[in-house]
């Protein structure tokens, strides 16, 4: 499998002059769930895409399984580091859901057995079997992003980034993005998350890393980084705790509470 490092990694936008990492060490383990919280512009997809090499350090080291990214193309990375953007009219150009999906597996040079199983297995896992033949533009702005979804998974990296996973989805979507992670994180596949979804980020990630500035200023569990002592820090990027971690501080039953604790705790105070 694959582990990630970043060693003092720094980022300047050569047209803008924009510092948008700077000296960022973060070393991702094998398996983890990670999400990266932070405002917009705090640097966490330009983090985000070094790590299959769309992006190059101007300073420092990005490692993927101990190998510097800098000494690797892009499509070599893209066999163990598989990226879903933001937008996904930035990544869907295919006349067809199972070209879309296909992409990625062909390139990486699978039989046709093989990717047939693949994109059919993708599709199954968000929700788009029935849809081989259909135009992605065809589809609702949430659907193509769970397209973009089922193209990453569709490669099988030991890596899958995933960016504002849940934008644009109702209950469900969201619901069935979380049991993907769920999946991923079985299978010992490392799983990288960029959310504001601060829910989805403490119900289906171990670990959340916050930025601000370009600039890791916290990382650690969800219990701690939603902990009414760290408050004030996930503000000072213009981030409040999910609505459990709230209702946990006012019960005193911890920042991840679970929802029987929380029935339990009314029933006690109303008794």
């Amino acid at each position: 499998m694959t582990e990630l490092r970043l060693e003092g990694l720094v980022h300047v936008y050569p047209d803008s002059g924009v510092r948008a990492l700077d000296g960022i060490d973060l070393r991702i383990d094998t398996g983890e769930r990670v999400a990266l919280i932070g405002q917009n512009g705090s640097g966490k997809s330009t983090l985000a895409r070094h790590l299959n090499g769309l992006l190059r350090p101007t300073e420092g080291l990005v490692l993927v399984d101990g190998q510097d990214a800098r000494e690797r193309t892009v499509a070599s990375l893209a066999g163990d580091v598989a990226v879903c953007f933001q937008d996904p009219d930035r990544q869907v150009f295919s006349g067809t859901v199972a070209a879309e999906v296909d992409f990625g597996p062909r390139n990486l040079g699978w039989s046709a057995d093989v990717r047939r199983t693949a994109v059919a297995t993708a599709l199954d896992a968000v929700g788009l079997a029935g849809d081989q033949r259909t135009n992605p533009y065809d589809l609702g702005d949430s659907r193509r992003k769970l397209l973009t979804i089922a193209s990453v998974l569709a490669m099988g990296t030991p890596v899958v980034v995933l960016d504002e996973p849940t934008t644009g989805q109702d209950a469900r979507g969201v619901a069935r993005i979380g049991a993907i992670v769920r999946q991923l994180a079985a299978e010992g596949r490392t799983v990288v998350a960029i959310s504001h979804d601060m829910t989805f980020v403490a119900e289906h990630f171990a670990r959340v890393v916050v930025m601000r500035a370009g600039r890791i200023i916290l990382d650690g569990s969800p219990a701690d980084v939603f902990a009414e002592a760290a408050w004030p820090i996930l503000a000072s990027t213009f981030l409040e705790p999910p609505l459990a971690a709230v209702v946990g501080a006012r019960l005193d039953l911890g920042s991840t509470p679970t929802p029987d604790a929380v029935v339990a705790a009314l029933r006690a105070r109303t008794a």
